[in-house]
């Protein structure tokens, strides 16, 4: 049986106010004929029955969709060489840094970044923002609670200054939760704000099409001040970032022109 995409996307952009288009046409069907099958659906028409109706199937639509998939301090080499350039670039040229972490998903690369800031005695402007479109998973980020398994990255000593930990579960210090501020945003949809001294967008763009990937790199580019960095995942390596007034500083690191 084919399924009626077209028919999906136009609800999902009326009804949940997520744009799919902007996704890579063949790996997101994949995506969504899986989770219809897990929900027990036979057609799309039918799926968007079970996600109005059922508020888990409307999650796992979500969490499946928009890849709530992170850690703290993601790929530790790649964030260390990010740390190094906030403390001896950034830090010296402006006394006040606005940080954004767009896509934020459970929160770990935002506080991570809010860690990276205090153990450096580093001052922001404002709270990081930090953004993502699914509300549900923004309201676990607010929480700032993590399993074991979520902390694979966060040192012995990082544990001991930034988290209390409660029956197998982490909880970050309020001085750690009160330097984020979590907001919903949709990437393709939402107006971006400006005047930021870093932005992190990492392991996002690789489900864009590759015209949207380029608006969105043009966009981050445009909401940086001169001499910001904006940091990719390390899948997302930007081979023409001239083309977007970026300087390559690292395979996944770049500044502002």
């Amino acid at each position: 049986m084919k399924l009626n995409y077209e028919f999906f996307y136009d609800w999902t952009k009326a009804n949940l106010n997520i744009h799919l288009n902007g996704y890579k046409e063949k790996q997101l069907q994949r995506r969504i004929a899986s989770v219809m099958k897990n929900a027990g659906a036979v057609t799309l028409e039918e799926y968007t029955g079970k996600i109005q109706k059922d508020p888990a199937v409307k999650q796992e639509f979500l969490d499946y969709i928009t890849i709530n998939v992170t850690d703290f301090f993601r790929n530790q080499d790649i964030f260390e060489e990010f740390e190094k350039q906030l403390v001896t670039y950034l830090s010296p040229q402006f006394p006040n840094l606005k940080i954004w972490s767009a896509a934020c998903s459970t929160g770990a690369e935002a506080y991570s970044m809010a860690m990276i800031l205090d153990k450096h005695g580093i001052r922001s402007s404002e709270k990081i923002l930090a953004t993502d479109i699914d509300e549900t998973i923004l309201k676990r980020a607010k929480a700032g609670a993590y399993k074991t398994h979520e902390m694979k990255n966060v040192s012995d000593a990082d544990r001991s200054r930034y988290f209390q930990e409660e029956n197998g579960t982490f909880y970050l210090t309020p001085a750690i939760k009160n330097r984020v501020q979590f907001k919903k945003h949709d990437l393709i949809a939402d107006r971006f704000s400006s005047d930021f001294h870093a932005i992190v967008c990492r392991n996002v763009t690789i489900y864009f099409k590759n015209e949207v990937k380029e608006e969105l790199y043009q966009k981050f580019s445009d909401s940086l001040i001169p001499g910001g960095l904006f940091f990719t995942g390390a899948t997302e390596a930007i081979y023409n970032p001239e083309a977007y007034g970026f300087k390559k500083l690292s395979p996944f690191i770049y500044e502002k022109i």
